[in-house]
């Protein structure tokens, strides 16, 4: 469509209700599918490492466990707690101790003397620094590995029931500080006369009410999200103190308290402010409302900065104000963007020179999201591989992607607002009111003084219906101000999924750490494997009866003891004895080894060996070497993920 083609689709949605339950019903949508498939909030501290290993067997009992992290966090009692084979507590149950020395976060407990051999389970449960639970558990054993009874819950920090709540009262956080913020600075900049508008009123209580409700949600459920998991304990004063004296729980105090000066600045927006007819003394008290109001709007936003990911990593001094500078962009932007549509559909008095403000406004918010998710983006990503290979690098390309598509359809809007004018409705109206003058019933002149006021007053309104009702249609008859009607209902769309993807963004581990914890992740985090490790290597000797296959098993094929078996079979198919057999096992990526390991006979083309240590995860390559003669031999090596 050209932009001065006539508009000839189809015809405009003419009840505003119709609308507002299309919107509601892609929000429910949206978010629905999001946090069915999100699961419990992402961990942003990984562990790198423990001493013992994940798996390792060990002759004697340590003194103490160990557990690295790749960022600080937060711990308590029963943060660290090992188990002996009968689930009881082999370790002091003291508090861990912080043992961490420059970058490296690591924090131990103290085991009790004398630990009977056996297999160990270490269970572990913080806080990272950018307030997100983290939990999980390893095991290692004394002397030899053995039978445990212990069974810890499959259930992660931050999930069931408690966290998708919790996980609600997140994005509708983020929603309504986005309709309370964009509302009012949509109201103060772009429409003046939207402050005695009741539609607009609605929608900016509403999002201080969403924004309280989900608060003070998030404040009961921090207890019970980040420990127990059970919602009972919401209501434990000890739980909630605790809450009170960490990060997370003072940015949620400050929050509600910078919400009550919130609802200070709307009632004298939509009291005052609305009822101020003097233009200079409105355009003083507008200037007061805007300072006031911004400085609200960037402490609440600073609540999410000084307590997610802004908070914690590379430059945090830097990224905390930046975090503030996203977060009122976006609500300016898509918080403008759902007050211009309720404008568009609920109130008939709204023109040009606002949408036309308003496209200044979202304009200028792009420009500040620009440059702020740019650096952003940089911080948590760090490189291409992070950008593309991990689940915050692909969301983040998502939000991206939704942003191109959430510009396209705005430039749409703006070819709109360029044709949008006044001139129907303003005339329309004049000859409307005249005509309502002219026909409206006159007051009987023998009613009595008690029945003319109520007969005046029922008539007055019988004629603000009228007049509301003819506005109305004569503005949906309008093809400019209907397209852009649509084209913003479209924007809005798009922006509710962007919402809830930047949403997810803020759970999730960013790409720079998953990445760094990953290429320091030792056994402690490695994935145990599904069963075995079965290698099959041809050799030649190059002598006679040279030819053969060496077949390999490691079981369990896991860090720490394993057995290992090797069978040599000769050209024929049948057992194959050679007079020596030498293996080695060396993890090149860390610069491990080569380990030699000297397999017994056990059989005719049979050799084992048993409590092979291998010490860690990774890509290890197996080196074999067979003897066939005095002066035959060939060494052959092939790699084995193992871990």
């Amino acid at each position: 469509m050209s932009a001065t083609a006539p508009y000839a689709g189809p015809s405009p949605i003419r009840r505003p209700v119709a609308a507002a339950a299309l919107l509601a019903a892609l929000v429910s949508l949206v978010f629905g599918l999001l946090l069915a498939g999100a699961g419990p909030a992402s961990a942003h501290a990984a562990l790198t490492g423990s001493d013992p290993q994940d798996g390792a067997v060990v002759d004697t009992a340590p003194k103490e466990v160990t557990l690295s992290f790749s960022e600080a966090i937060a711990v308590g009692d029963d943060s660290i707690r090992v188990l002996d084979p009968s689930g009881k507590r082999a370790d002091t149950e003291a508090e861990p101790r912080d043992l961490s020395e420059g970058s490296t976060v690591r924090y131990g407990v103290a085991l009790h003397s004398g630990l009977p051999d056996g297999t160990y389970t270490v269970a572990w449960q913080a806080i990272s620094a950018d307030s997100h639970p983290i939990s999980g558990a390893f095991t290692f054993s004394i002397g030899a590995p053995s039978e445990t009874t212990v069974a810890l819950s499959s259930q992660e920090a931050g999930g069931g029931p408690v966290g998708v709540v919790y996980d609600i009262a997140r994005y509708a956080a983020y929603g309504g500080f986005v309709l309370l913020v964009g509302g009012s600075a949509f109201v103060l900049i772009c429409w003046r006369g939207g402050a005695s508008a009741l539609p607009m009123q609605r929608l900016v209580v509403r999002g201080w009410l969403t924004l309280t409700a989900a608060t003070l949600v998030m404040l009961l459920l921090r207890n019970p999200y980040t420990g127990s998991g059970k919602f009972s304990d919401a209501f434990d004063l000890a739980g909630l103190q605790s809450v009170l004296d960490t990060k997370p729980g003072a940015a949620l105090v400050s929050r509600l308290l910078l919400l009550g000066a919130a609802a200070l600045f709307i009632a004298v927006l939509f009291g005052t402010y609305a009822r101020r007819e003097d233009e200079r003394e409105k355009k003083d008290l507008t200037f007061g409302l805007a300072v006031g109001g911004g400085v609200v709007a960037a402490g609440i936003a600073a609540t999410w900065a000084m307590s997610e990911h802004a908070s914690t990593g590379i430059q945090a001094s830097i990224a905390m104000p930046v975090d503030v500078a996203h977060l009122l962009a976006v609500a300016a932007w898509l918080g403008g963007l759902a007050s211009l549509l309720v404008a568009l559909y609920r109130t008939p008095d709204i023109g040009s020179a606002a949408v036309r403000r308003f496209s200044a406004v979202a304009f200028s918010s792009v420009v500040v999201l620009a440059a702020t998710g740019i650096y952003q983006s940089w911080r948590q990503v760090g490189s291409w591989s992070a950008l593309t290979g991990t689940r915050y690098g692909q969301l983040l390309i998502i939000k991206v992607a939704l942003i191109a598509v959430l510009l396209a359809v705005a430039w749409f809007s703006r070819r709109w607002t360029g044709r949008l004018t006044d001139t129907a409705v303003a005339s329309s109206g004049g000859k409307e009111e005249a005509a309502e003058e002219n026909t409206a019933p006159a007051a009987p002149d023998e009613e009595s003084d008690d029945v003319a006021p109520e007969r005046a007053a029922q008539l007055a309104r019988q004629r603000a219906v009228l007049t509301a009702t003819k506005k109305k249609r004569i503005r949906d008859a309008d093809p400019e101000r209907s397209g852009l009607r649509r084209s913003v209902l479209a924007e809005a769309a798009v922006a509710v999924v962007l919402l809830a993807v930047t949403t997810m963004l803020t759970s999730t581990e960013p790409g720079r750490t998953e990445e760094e914890a990953a290429g320091g992740a030792t056994a402690a985090t490695a994935p145990a494997a599904d069963g075995p490790v079965n290698l099959s290597m041809p050799f030649d000797t190059g002598g006679r009866n040279g030819k053969g296959t060496v077949r390999i098993d490691i079981d369990p094929g896991r860090t720490g003891s394993n057995d290992l078996h090797v069978w040599i079979d000769g050209s024929d198919g049948e057992p194959m004895d050679v007079p020596e057999l030498k293996l080695a096992l060396t993890l090149e990526s860390k610069d491990i080894g080569p380990l030699p390991v000297v397999p017994d006979r056990l059989a005719e083309g049979h050799w084992t060996a048993s409590g092979v240590q291998i010490p860690m995860a990774g890509d290890w390559k197996v080196d074999v070497t067979v003897r066939t003669s005095d002066i035959d031999q060939v060494t052959i090596d092939k790699n084995a993920k193992i871990g």
